[in-house]
């Protein structure tokens, strides 16, 4: 194992995007493989929308929207105006902009696959890593709350996240299969080591390794598999993770994310605020700062996760 061998990491949006870009920007071009999570992915308007996929794509591209973190920088609404005019549903916004990425992607899906598409659209925008589905098998999230089963992008876009959260479930996961690509990544016999992004465990990384092969493949791999724990002194830095891991009864602390990736990651990164908490015993840990604030901090916490791994592997 090389500490110039390729990466593969497993990530979700905001959150996993910003490292992504991290250990894109300090990885030799070629070298990083990012599995994306698709259980976001949904039909609006009649047209394939993927969030997870290009909040990635549009991160590693340099085209987000720093303000708001999602969506294009840059952005117009003159769609979304007419919509409304209209009386069509305007609760998830497609920017102008945007709305190319899911009219291609909609024709590209009438004759290939995701993971083509994917790869057409990163070479596009001229990004060197490989940006792959988990799955080209449709795989839907749906929030079980205490008001019923949600679709994701309602529970979450819609309702923001504002339903109690009595499970999660992935339908269509039991029928898919990783991508050929994904599964290529996974048995690269350069493989330096295995990221798990600071993604939400239920919403962004559950639904990728859902699907089956992928865990077992990963466990294949035989190199470290080293996790960024989304938890800060028992807090998330964004989104519903600490609110759904407390509905499920689950405590808010990084030994509570060991427990969850357990059988599956051999290290974890925390937050220099978690240094002095009670620590697995078991799993080993890595104490550094984890908010991702600048540009700097994301290269700088890619190195450090990166030179982890190796001192695992050693």
């Amino acid at each position: 194992m090389s500490s110039n061998g390729s990466v593969v990491a497993l990530c979700g949006g905001i959150g996993g995007a910003k490292l992504a870009l991290g250990l894109y920007r300090v990885l030799p071009p070629g070298k990083l493989t990012l599995i994306v999570n698709v259980g976001d992915d949904f039909e609006h308007l009649g047209l394939h929308v993927s969030p997870d996929v290009d909040t990635v794509l549009y991160t590693l591209s340099g085209l987000s929207d720093p303000e708001r973190r999602w969506g294009r920088a840059g952005e117009t609404w003159q769609f979304m105006h007419a919509v409304a005019e209209l009386g069509g549903e305007t609760w998830f916004q497609l920017g102008d902009r945007d709305l190319a990425m899911h009219i291609m992607r909609t024709r590209w899906l009438a004759r290939g696959s995701l993971s083509g598409f994917m790869q057409h659209a990163a070479a596009r925008l001229r990004i060197t890593a490989r940006v792959l589905p988990a799955t080209d098998t449709p795989v839907r999230t749906t929030v079980v709350t205490a008001e019923g089963d949600l679709a994701f992008q309602r529970y979450f876009v819609e309702r923001r996240c504002e339903p109690a959260v009595r499970a999660v479930r992935f339908d269509g996961a039991a029928s898919a299969e990783p991508s050929p690509e994904v599964s290529a990544a996974l048995a690269d016999s350069d493989l330096r080591a295995i990221v798990v992004c600071p993604s939400n465990p239920y919403l962004s990384i559950d639904p990728i390794i859902a699907v089956p092969g992928i865990r077992a493949a990963i466990a294949a791999a035989a190199v470290p598999v080293v996790c960024v724990s989304p938890i800060i002194g028992g807090a998330a830095v964004k989104g519903p993770t600490a609110k759904i891991m407390s509905e499920l009864g689950t405590p808010v602390t990084n030994a509570a994310i060991a427990a969850h990736y357990h059988g599956l990651i051999d290290g974890l990164v925390i937050d220099v605020a978690d240094a002095e908490a009670p620590r697995d015993a078991v799993l080993p840990h890595c104490v550094t700062a984890t908010l991702m604030r600048t540009l700097d901090d994301r290269e700088r916490l890619a190195r450090e996760v990166l030179a982890f791994a190796d001192r695992l592997a050693d």
